[in-house]
């Protein structure tokens, strides 16, 4: 099992790589910008729905990013 620390690494790792502007995100999944930036800081973890959508729209498994598959 990862660590929290570890899951905001995988996500804020997914959110850089995935060629999007903070604001991009933010307009796709519904939050605001700064909400973003604090998912990728470490400040704030998304609710389950908001992690569904970011997961979708980063193109990235839900499982990855929680530590259960290592892809």
């Amino acid at each position: 099992m990862i660590s929290l620390q570890q899951i905001h690494e995988r996500l804020a790792e997914a959110i850089r790589q995935s060629g999007l502007t903070q604001t991009e995100i933010a307009n796709k999944i519904g939050v605001k910008q700064p909400t973003v930036g604090q998912y990728i800081s470490g400040r704030a973890m998304p609710a389950l729905d908001t992690f569904a959508k970011l997961c979708k729209v980063l193109d990235v498994s839900p499982e990855y990013i929680l530590g259960l598959s290592d892809f």
